[in-house]
């Protein structure tokens, strides 16, 4: 896939430097280490990275395991974190902010643009410094396509390190079992993007179709982010007897058929991504990470206790959704596996006709049928 130039698409329209700097200055402050900690922390986690592959390798039966040259890991604080995701936003919203532009081009004056794009900029560097402090690792693939990157073809994974830290503080585990433990999970997914080389393009054009419908209702998706709003505002978020919103409530917004499809399939492809990581991290045993169990429980413990205004962020977020996609995506490739075993369920990796369907992620078996 050609690189984009999205310096020259529609930075008027999100000013991703200050987003970049709002989210270095909103960020929470990391624990509190000695340099020779962070060094130390640093060293270990760049290590455990390299250990975790041949552990994915052998559980997952990918080959792309053996060879990851044309992408990189980068240990990471908050700040570092926020920038590489606005390269990424900026990658994949730039064709769409040309299309706005293209569209309201009698409405958009230069300096409505300007101080929309530093409002837009804002806002988003507010929910990134938000989110610095929740991520432990990504994989992020897009920035790698921007005309002025310097990162390798396949991308970057990212670990941040003073959350990694923070946690295993918090949870009294053994570091270098949880962070081998928070590798085997981010590793996998670079391994399923070098399994996969068409998945990123696969992604990026379902985001740009997504996109292109939600431009070309933009009138009557400003109504429903109205209609939202109202509903946002009046409904009990915290209360514990109430269900959740199925897919956040910011893609509650999403009511067009051809909007719900593209999100449904989006859905699909994350809850894989997701669970495959996760069915890697739960197949790793004591003789690989010794003190796994005790990780699990407590990690899994922590997160059921989150604060009033933390929950009601991650709803709004639709982060909570992500959790079900882990559970939604691990129970599909553990089912998907028993049936037909580790070699079947890897077709899903051949070509994009053979991702599930978001209805098949629920039944496996339909899945199965599917390819034969």
């Amino acid at each position: 896939m050609g690189s984009m130039d999205v310096h020259e698409s529609a930075p008027q329209l999100v000013n991703w430097d200050l987003a970049a700097a709002t989210a270095a200055r909103l960020a929470p402050p990391g624990p509190q280490l000695e340099p020779w900690e962070a060094a130390e922390a640093v060293a270990s986690l760049r290590r455990l990275a390299d250990e975790a592959v041949p552990h994915v390798h052998r559980i997952t039966g990918l080959a792309a395991a053996k060879d990851l040259r044309d992408s990189q890991v980068l240990i990471v604080d908050r700040g570092s974190w926020a920038k590489a995701n606005t390269q990424g936003f900026e990658v994949m919203l730039g064709p769409v902010l040309t299309q706005l532009v293209e569209k309201r081009a009698s409405e958009i004056t230069p300096s409505a643009a300007r101080v929309g794009g530093a409002l837009t900029g804002a806002q988003l560097g507010a929910v990134l410094a938000f989110l610095s402090s929740k991520v432990l690792g990504q994989y992020e693939p897009y920035a790698a396509l921007a005309s002025d990157s310097t990162i390798p073809e396949g991308g970057r994974l990212l670990l941040v390190a003073p959350n990694i830290v923070q946690i295993e503080r918090e949870l009294n585990v053994e570091p270098d079992d949880f962070r081998l433990w928070v590798c085997l999970h981010e590793q996998t997914h670079r391994v399923q993007f070098a399994a996969a080389p068409w998945l990123r393009a696969h992604i990026l054009e379902q985001v740009g179709q997504l996109s292109e419908s939600l431009i070309g209702n933009m009138d009557s998706l400003m109504e429903r982010a109205a209609a939202a709003a109202k509903s946002l505002r009046e409904r009990p978020w915290v209360s514990s007897g109430e269900p959740l919103p199925s897919r956040g409530a910011i893609l509650d917004l999403l009511q067009d058929p051809a909007e719900k499809a593209a999100i449904s399939h989006l859905t699909a492809i994350m809850s894989l991504l997701e669970g495959h990581a996760t069915v890697v991290m739960d197949a790793i045993d004591g003789e690989v990470v010794p003190t796994v169990k005790t990780i699990r429980q407590r990690y899994n413990a922590r997160n059921q206790n989150r604060g009033v205004l933390e929950t009601f962020i991650r709803r709004l977020l639709g982060l909570e959704a992500k959790m079900r996609q882990y559970t939604d995506g691990a129970k599909f490739v553990n089912a998907v596996v028993e049936s037909v075993g580790m070699e079947g369920f890897n077709r899903i990796w051949e070509r994009p006709e053979n991702l599930p369907t978001e209805e098949e992620i629920h039944a496996p078996e339909r899945w199965v049928a599917r390819m034969g």
